[in-house]
């Protein structure tokens, strides 16, 4: 029997919400850094951030847990 994805209106999925919540992490962690000096390290850690929250997201969205 195949396991038919749940759907949900308008983008909030567990995959999107937790991509969005971890973007908006990261973007704040690099708007820190770089009024702060401009310190390049913690901008470079927030980049990571983003670029891990949307990793994570396609990892999530192909687990079944985001919108078709």
């Amino acid at each position: 029997m195949a396991r038919t994805p749940k759907y949900y209106h308008h983008g909030r999925s567990p995959a999107a919400w937790a991509g969005s919540i971890a973007a908006a992490v990261g973007f704040v962690i690099a708007a820190i850094g770089s009024v702060l000096g401009p310190n390049w390290v913690v901008v470079a850690v927030g980049a990571a951030v983003i670029l891990i929250a949307g990793l994570g997201t396609m990892v999530m969205k192909a687990m079944g847990l985001g919108q078709p």
